[in-house]
């Protein structure tokens, strides 16, 4: 991924620098000395105060995003500190609006104050940043530029404000209205097919073969669009449709299995989601194509009747081995089927079993079956960073709408999950008449809807 983007990035220098433009055309040494700041400086300022019209100033970005992409990684840092220090709002104007609006002796004045106010909150920055916008190639250099920041962001608060507003301005244009939903199947353009193998970061796709398993009749995969990036997906899910709510990820994988004819099918499980930019962290477009990929699943095969995920439980192996000397960690029932009539070595059991760096077969560590099912429910349901679940793709499937359906024993054997979770994963349901509810309760109170199977769990 990050081979293609640099890719990306060399083209659009490039196009950046064709003959008509070198009248902006700023060179920069690659670590960025001051001398050359200063020069940056300058075209940013002409840019941001729009010297000579619109036209010239993006013309004028344009030079900006070129001179980015000539940076290693120290020219880059001091291209965002000077983004994020010296072109974020002006503090005396902010201070004097505020005064303004404190002291207003009407209502209009108090109005005019408050526009003043917001005018001021504006970091000056803003103004460049949108004006990649409407340039050709704009857009996908804020996604690359963003995703270079990412790893800086929490260094200081300057750079993670800089962080938010390129957020802000990558949310507003990739808004629901602008974004295009579409089926990929085998007759897909070749370099998006590609891409799918590229992106998927979930189940990884071994090999063209795979990929054809996976848009069969019994399968589907949806990916969103923006008109501003023909023929390079965002996010793309992948949809299995079957009898039932599956317990296990091969029989899904396995494309030499016989498969359920789409009309035959009462459920769709997704089982794959992936964002194909990290630059869109945080840009809410997950939730979205799963809400809109449900509704279509529905209008096109009415016979469905269930939706619902066969997801990883990422952060279930990490959080167990932090609180493994928790006197509470292990209740009664525990202690009497890891270690029957020694339940003071139940503790060490359990470390003998949860170590093992592969897995090994379900009948060697049934023992502690229902301690690690139950341990998966109390970390899924219980376990809050603030209000909301601490595991991120329960948080993330939990605010879109969904419940807790059940905890799946055995589930993904492979390497990676009984890394994650000692081959455990969880069904999340997602129920049309359900969502707008579950997703209101979860993100104002907190609240984490569960099946009954999952609340026993939690009872045991």
């Amino acid at each position: 991924m990050a081979e293609r983007r640099l890719n990306r990035m060399i083209r659009q220098v490039r196009r950046w620098r064709s003959p008509d433009r070198s009248e902006d055309d700023l060179r920069l040494s690659p670590s960025l000395p001051d001398s050359d700041l200063r020069r940056l400086r300058r075209l940013i300022d002409e840019c941001i105060d729009g010297r000579g019209g619109e036209v010239a100033a993006r013309r004028r970005a344009t030079a900006v995003g070129a001179s980015f992409l000539d940076l290693n990684a120290t020219g880059q840092r001091r291209f965002f500190e000077l983004l994020a220090n010296d072109y974020d709002h002006d503090d005396h104007a902010v201070d004097e609006a505020i005064a303004s609006v404190v002291g207003a002796d009407n209502l209009d004045e108090r109005r005019r104050a408050e526009h003043r106010l917001k005018a001021a909150l504006e970091p000056r920055r803003g103004r460049l940043l949108r004006r990649f916008v409407g340039i050709d190639g704009g857009l996908p250099f804020l996604i690359d530029l963003r995703e270079e920041l990412l790893p800086l962001r929490r260094e200081t608060a300057a750079l993670a404000q800089l962080d938010n507003d390129l957020r802000t301005i990558l949310t507003s244009w990739f808004d629901v209205a602008l974004l295009r939903l579409e089926r990929l199947d085998w007759n897909s353009p070749a370099a998006v097919l590609e891409k799918l193998i590229e992106y998927e970061a979930v189940h990884a796709i071994e090999s063209w073969d795979d990929l054809r398993g996976r848009l069969g009749p019994s399968r589907r995969c949806y990916a969103f669009f923006h008109p501003s990036m023909p023929g390079e997906p965002l996010i793309f899910v992948e949809v299995a449709l079957t009898r039932g709510i599956s317990r296990d990820l091969p029989p899904l994988l396995d494309h030499g299995l016989d498969r359920v004819e789409p009309n035959e099918a009462d459920t769709a499980i997704f089982y794959s989601i992936s964002n194909c930019h990290q630059g869109l962290a945080g840009v809410p477009l997950g939730d979205l194509l799963i809400k809109q990929v449900v509704q279509q699943l529905a209008a096109e095969l009415p016979n469905l009747e269930t939706f619902s995920t066969l997801s990883p439980i990422p952060g279930f192996r990490s959080w167990l081995e932090k609180h493994l000397e928790d006197p509470d960690l292990l209740n009664e029932q525990d202690t009497g089927q890891l270690s029957p009539g020694q339940p003071d070595q139940a503790h060490d059991r359990l470390v003998e079993i949860i170590s093992q760096p592969r897995p090994v077969s379900a009948t060697l560590v049934e023992a502690a079956r229902p301690t690690l099912m139950r341990l998966a429910a109390h970390y899924l349901a219980n376990e809050r960073r603030g209000d909301h679940a601490v595991d991120p793709v329960a948080n993330f499937h939990l605010a879109n709408g969904s419940r807790i359906e059940r905890i799946n024993w055995w589930a993904n054997p492979s390497y990676a999950g009984w890394q994650q979770s000692f081959a455990l994963m969880v069904n999340y349901r997602y129920r049309p008449e359900w969502i707008e509810a579950n997703h209101d309760a979860y993100e104002s109170e907190g609240v984490i809807m569960t099946a009954p199977e999952v609340a026993k769990l939690l009872d045991d």
